[in-house]
């Protein structure tokens, strides 16, 4: 006969997704290497060109206080600045941001972006501009923070996930809460689907997939923070710190678990086919980043609770599937770019039997 104990060591072996890339930085103890990195001398997991132009460490910083504490998988987190050195290009917007480095198929299929953000209330993000967050170059998903461009109003303490800059979901972005993120992209099916959790809660489906051109080279999401002028008059001045935690890119499930697939636990994984059949889309409201608002949008929160991946008797096993789913990198020779801010595989599972 099989226990509940046995039973459990089974859904501990359900199979996670496979890491494509690794943005956790574990190899590294410092930001350093950054400062040895360009389009000639391409080292570590990003790439580091979009900053302002003081030393690295003014900028990005990697360190324990910086991560979730939940989130066995990262050694560290990295912390994002942005200051008024932050100008990049000479645009007038305040940016630090890290972009994916690597030849894996980051934008091909169905794929998910995961990533962990909060700020601790030291040095917080202004609520008075609008921020964009862990975004692609063409803006058809991304985070937001701030009084959103055009939006009336003076400040705006919401954050918001966005699919071509209307918002599917917000919530108030408080201190010290770390909000746990997974994009599931379907490049090939043109969708975007939203996994929300806080803490060290799992991963849940927040928001079903969203039709979209979803479209990358590979190299075109950003780690980090863009904020752009004020349009109120008013601007805070003082530098922002943010942090990130658990950033990697997967394929072939979902890993719900914040401590990642490589510390995968029971109920960690989902499938990768009925994600749509386990959340209905939030109402939508726009709010276009990329000209004026002429209206003001009424934002909604909305939070669906995705069935149980697994469920765990002292007889049965069952684990459920679900699926789960950007401006061009400048030239080598030129960095002129265009107001970007104004703008399966299939679950395999593994059972090791205990015989009691």
């Amino acid at each position: 006969m099989f226990t509940a104990s046995t039973l459990i060591s089974f859904a501990g072996y359900v199979s996670a997704g496979k890491i494509l890339w690794d943005g956790r930085l574990n190899g590294y103890k410092t930001s350093a290497f950054l400062d040895k990195w360009s389009f000639s001398n391409e080292v570590g997991p990003y790439q580091y060109y979009i900053h302002g132009d003081g030393p690295v460490s003014e900028y990005v910083n990697l360190g324990t206080a910086y991560k979730n504490p939940a989130d066995q998988g990262s050694k560290q987190g990295i912390q994002i600045i942005i200051n008024n050195s932050s100008v990049w290009n000479d645009d007038g917007m305040l940016r630090t941001e890290l972009i994916p480095q690597t030849t894996a198929p980051i934008n091909k299929g169905k794929v998910f972006y995961h990533f962990s953000m909060q700020h601790t209330g030291v040095d917080p993000p202004s609520p008075y501009e609008e921020h964009q967050v862990c975004f692609f170059e063409s803006h058809f998903t991304e985070m937001k923070y701030g009084l959103i461009d055009g939006e009336q109003g003076t400040l705006d303490r919401s954050l918001r996930w966005e699919v071509n800059s209307e918002s599917q979901w917000n919530i108030t972005f408080e201190p010290g809460v770390w909000h746990n993120i997974a994009y599931e992209i379907d490049f090939d099916g043109g969708s975007v689907g939203f996994y929300h959790s806080t803490g060290a809660d799992d991963l849940k489906l927040t928001v079903a997939p969203v039709s979209v051109s979803a479209s990358s080279n590979g190299e075109d999401w950003h780690l980090g923070v863009l904020r752009l002028p004020s349009t109120t008059g008013r601007s805070d001045t003082a530098p922002e710190y943010w942090h990130f935690s658990g950033v990697y890119v997967e394929s072939g499930g979902l890993t719900t678990s914040v401590s990642g697939p490589d510390v995968a636990v029971a109920g960690s994984s989902v499938g990768t086919d009925k994600s749509s059949e386990r959340a209905t889309t939030s109402t939508k409201t726009k709010s276009t980043s990329h000209v004026a608002h002429t209206s003001t949008p009424t934002m909604t929160s909305t939070f669906v609770k995705s069935k149980s991946t697994i469920h765990i008797s002292e007889t049965t096993a069952v684990a459920a599937e679900s699926t789960l789913r950007t401006q061009r990198r400048p030239s080598h020779s030129s960095v002129a770019t265009p107001r970007i801010g104004h703008s399966g595989s299939e679950c395999v599972v593994h059972y090791h039997t205990v015989l009691v």
